[in-house]
């Protein structure tokens, strides 16, 4: 188990990867502690942006600790039940994050195309609501495929070639029977990737549709500058996503999805808190705040 089995690789992955770790954590946690800490933030979009940088420093803990081990140890050996427990959470949240990013999609069209109904519409219990349904789903997707995992019996090679257990490396180890696995595998990667970019690609053409038809220039700039930060952040994780996932009986796929993989699982999380603050002002106003209410 390993991103690289060359040794000169080694050392350059493993700075890279450290400081890609490293700004993932403080780029989150300071975008939370900026929501939590600040009033004008409290609105629905940056309550669904809190879950998302949640989820983003959840997965980043889940994955990259054993990835920076692997580099440091002359054996990167995890056990059965780390395997499968790496496993449900990877699936959870990145799972969670799809519906997170639907949910986020969702408020762009109410507060663009329904302004006059947004806070009655994304109310605090409907916003709770989509978050419950986002983490729920989330978690049957992983339990359903941490299941299928845990039904295979593995007999012969022990060496996952990815860096982390993931459902397709760990079918293609099975000695038994893999058909019904892969299918469920492969039919529960296509339902949160097509079901959520679908509504997604729904929400955003009714959204182009709604701006085009304004008679305001300054009201289509302000209503393309609210969507910006949340189309490249889709772009990026479903890009990435479809990269890895697609194809999955090819001989040379696991190589290939080691290499996108390692965009949607740590180079993503680290870019959203940057895509997130460096063009919004809201957040720009909501850090002058915290340092003005630290120095004081």
């Amino acid at each position: 188990m390993g991103l690289t089995d060359k040794p000169e690789l080694q050392p350059p992955l493993f700075f890279l990867l450290l400081v890609n770790y490293v700004v993932t954590v403080m780029g989150n946690l300071s975008l939370i502690n900026l929501i939590c800490l600040n009033s004008h933030l409290h609105t629905p979009m940056y309550f669904f942006l809190f879950n998302l940088s949640f989820i983003d420093l959840c997965y980043s803990f889940v994955l990259t600790p054993k990835m920076l081990m692997s580099f440091l140890s002359e054996r990167n050996i995890i056990s059965f039940a780390g395997c499968m427990t790496q496993l449900f959470f990877y699936c959870f949240f990145v799972s969670s994050e799809c519906y997170v990013l639907t949910a986020m999609a969702c408020d762009r069209y109410v507060a663009i195309c329904k302004p006059l109904l947004y806070t009655v519409t994304m109310s605090p219990r409907v916003c709770s609501l989509l978050m419950s349904g986002s983490y729920m789903m989330g978690f049957a997707c992983a339990m359903v495929l941490t299941e299928c995992m845990i039904r295979l019996i593995f007999c012969d090679s022990n060496i996952i070639n990815h860096y982390m257990c993931e459902p397709f490396p760990l079918l293609q180890l099975s000695c038994s029977s893999t058909y019904a696995s892969q299918l469920v595998v492969s039919i529960i990667v296509f339902k949160v990737i097509i079901v959520s970019s679908l509504i997604i690609f729904l929400s955003y053409t009714l959204i182009l549709f709604n701006v085009l038809h304004m008679s305001s220039s300054k009201g289509r700039s302000k209503a393309f500058s609210t969507c910006g930060s949340h189309i490249i952040t889709v772009g990026l994780f479903y890009a990435f996503g479809m990269l890895t996932h697609v194809k999955p009986s090819s001989a040379g796929f696991v190589d290939q999805g080691k290499f996108f993989s390692v965009f949607y699982t740590n180079v993503v999380p680290m870019l959203n808190p940057l895509i997130y603050s460096l063009r919004n002002r809201d957040v720009k106003l909501a850090v002058k705040k915290t340092l003005k209410r630290i120095t004081s």
